[in-house]
């Protein structure tokens, strides 16, 4: 029985703190939608540091002895959050010139996890769900990489408060699919 409950993400004992963090993203996504103003450095800096408390979650996800299924994406997921925080962090003028590029990485990468999430567990009442939120990531990182080019701020700035915005609600949801069966012990 037991079996039937494992999905691709697997199941942790941390389950909330994907979830917090799913919540603060989307704290910090209004913030920036609300206040542009802020400014790209300071909205860089933020997600940052907000990356590398992922990337910790991620990685202590995968740890342990009862790992869960999945936890090779933990892994690869923790460490290119992992760098991607750290060289936002590092330097402002750095984070402001790459930061729309890095967004786009890890967005993309999320979307690929979450279209294999999707096929992997098509026997699940809505593993659809895990393939909209795949394409919908892929898309976002797409567009992170088109307003690069066009050096359009505005839209960088939107599509950042949008992604996270997007991004907290599906790390929030994605943590009750987490979350261990206590039926099934």
């Amino acid at each position: 029985m037991k079996a039937l409950s494992i999905n691709f993400w697997g199941q942790s004992k941390y389950w909330w703190m994907v979830l917090v963090l799913g919540i603060l993203f989307v704290i910090g996504g209004f913030a920036y939608w609300f206040w542009p103003g802020a400014g790209y450095a300071i909205a860089s800096q933020i997600f940052g540091w907000m990356l590398i408390a992922v990337g910790i979650v991620q990685l202590c996800v995968a740890s342990g002895s009862e790992r869960p299924r999945g936890w090779g994406w933990w892994i690869a997921g923790g460490v290119i959050d992992l760098f991607v925080g750290f060289c936002l962090v590092r330097s402002v003028l750095l984070s402001e010139i790459v930061f729309p590029y890095f967004l786009a990485i890890v967005f993309i990468f999320w979307g690929i996890a979450s279209i294999t999430s999707s096929v992997m567990s098509r026997q699940r009442r809505y593993w659809w769900l895990y393939l909209l939120n795949g394409i919908f990531l892929l898309i976002i990182g797409f567009f992170f990489l088109e307003a690069s080019f066009t050096a359009n701020a505005l839209m960088v700035s939107f599509l950042t408060a949008l992604a996270f915005i997007y991004w907290g609600f599906a790390m929030a949801m994605g943590s009750y699919d987490m979350k261990p069966d206590d039926s099934a012990k």
